[in-house]
């Protein structure tokens, strides 16, 4: 049986990401920031706590296993389930990967059925906002939400990949009125998400006119969509705009910086090159209250639940080991603490 349109564009997806080691560069900004060693501590590594709160849950460390994949067919459900799995026990939090494909197609609703494998950890829905200027509405997010049984709704930014994308839709035009009604509408929150060029000032200060309160920063230096739609463009000048953009926006540190006058009204993830723990804590550092990882993820899930929990633990491990030679025993101890970053 054949897979629809945007089935087929998910395995598309998934298998660039995979082929070309150039769609990340290491170029997430991470590796500039210097955090100040502690020789004498002045705690138990035995007894440092890492564990943190998000969406009324406590979770074992700030990790949200960001939005990947979802789809009708087997090895798009299998790898949500090892990682919804893998969430529950490592106790951390799990968004999906666009749900419009199940407005689309029925079938892909088993990809998203993910609360029976996850049931005491915060699972994020998610659409994309541009389908609010494309006929979607209320009933398209509740029905994303409730298949899910969702804590959250993520809406989605992407206008790079939108252009670049041979299907893609573009027109932004007055999108944060919608998004406000919509705001207005559901019974979950709205966490207005970038897919890796960042949010600015500007962004951030009109979801916050919509009634918004969590933003996902979600900067350049990770997975680079522009050059996966670049593999997938129909002519030579489209794959070309695609790899000339996949550098293209703020990196999730100054993502991070440009969310700093507004830590008083809103709360952020980062998200976009988080790629060890050492990095989750910088982000906590510079005023994230969670940090999304996604591609490290990937391959473990495409193998089993067990690889994706030892990649987690991994994970936690750094993040425990990192406050510990900053002689930081609590989350709180980090967060917005320049203190610990080397001037």
């Amino acid at each position: 049986m054949s897979e629809t349109p945007i089935t087929q564009r998910k395995q598309d997806h998934i298998d660039w990401l995979l082929q070309d080691k150039k769609i990340e560069r290491r170029q997430s900004g991470f590796d500039e920031i210097q955090l100040t060693h502690r020789g004498l501590p002045e705690c138990d590594y035995a007894q440092i706590d890492s564990s943190a709160s998000f969406l009324g849950y406590s979770l074992n460390f700030p990790l949200l296993i960001s939005s990947m994949t979802g789809g009708a067919s087997d090895s798009l459900n299998t790898i949500n389930e090892n990682l919804a799995k893998a969430a529950e026990h490592c106790q951390v939090a799990m968004a999906v990967g666009s749900q419009r494909t199940m407005i689309v197609d029925s079938k892909a609703e088993k990809s998203f059925q993910l609360r029976q494998f996850a049931p005491t950890v915060p699972l994020i829905a998610n659409m994309g906002a541009i389908q609010l200027n494309y006929g979607f509405g209320y009933d398209e997010a509740q029905r994303m939400v409730e298949t899910l049984e969702a804590d959250a709704l993520y809406l989605h930014l992407n206008p790079l990949q939108e252009v670049i994308q041979p299907e893609g839709d573009t027109n932004f035009a007055e999108l944060a009125e919608k998004i406000a009604h919509l705001k207005q509408q559901l019974s979950v929150p709205i966490i207005l998400k970038e897919v890796g060029c960042g949010l600015s000032e500007k962004d951030i200060q009109l979801g916050l006119d919509a009634g918004i309160e969590w933003f996902d920063l979600a900067g350049r230096g990770g997975t680079s969509w522009s050059r996966i739609e670049a593999h997938r463009a129909k002519s030579t000048q489209q794959a070309e705009l695609g790899k000339t953009f996949q550098d293209w926006g703020l990196t999730t540190p100054q993502a991070l910086k440009h969310a700093r006058p507004f830590q008083s009204q809103a709360q952020f993830i980062a998200s976009g090159g988080i790629r060890n723990g050492i990095d989750m804590v910088k982000s906590v550092i510079m005023g994230a209250q969670i940090c999304g990882v996604a591609a490290p993820l990937l391959k473990p899930a495409m193998d089993s639940t067990n690889a994706t929990i030892e990649t987690i633990e991994q994970l936690q491990q750094e993040f425990r080991t990192a406050q510990f030679l900053l002689g930081m025993p609590k989350v709180a101890d980090l967060f917005l603490n320049d203190s610990l970053i080397v001037p």
